[in-house]
């Protein structure tokens, strides 16, 4: 699963540097200045959490038997997809309906980072 985590954290760390090129060259002029500091925090969260995912990696390999060092990893990466997912789409569409979902990728992301420090806290037991 370390392999995993670390080649979905890698992925999606380009991902995030091909949205940003994106939104500052394609995007720049034809989003309102809101929509575009939107867009830019989706891409800014997605790239924290690819690093994140790069540490549940390490995590997982440091203590193989920790199910919390494992549920950071999918929660990181699937809070990548809700929460920036949300926001671009959001931007992209003009759904603002999405704008209620974002806080559920949100969580995610938060428990993520809690269960990566419990995965230290705990040593792998």
């Amino acid at each position: 699963m370390d392999r995993t985590f670390f080649t979905l954290g890698s992925l999606l760390g380009a991902l995030g540097v091909m949205l940003g090129a994106f939104g500052a060259h394609a995007l720049r002029d034809r989003l309102p200045a809101d929509l575009l500091a939107t867009f830019e925090i989706g891409v800014r969260y997605h790239m924290y959490h690819a690093l994140a995912l790069v540490a549940a990696a390490y995590a997982v390999a440091r203590w193989p038997g920790s199910s919390a060092a494992a549920w950071s990893g999918w929660l990181f990466a699937a809070g990548i997809a809700v929460f920036s997912g949300s926001l671009y789409v959001l931007v992209l569409t003009g759904a603002r309906w999405l704008g209620a979902v974002t806080p559920i990728g949100g969580v995610m992301l938060v428990a993520g980072w809690i269960c990566l420090a419990l995965a230290a806290y705990q040593g792998g037991r």
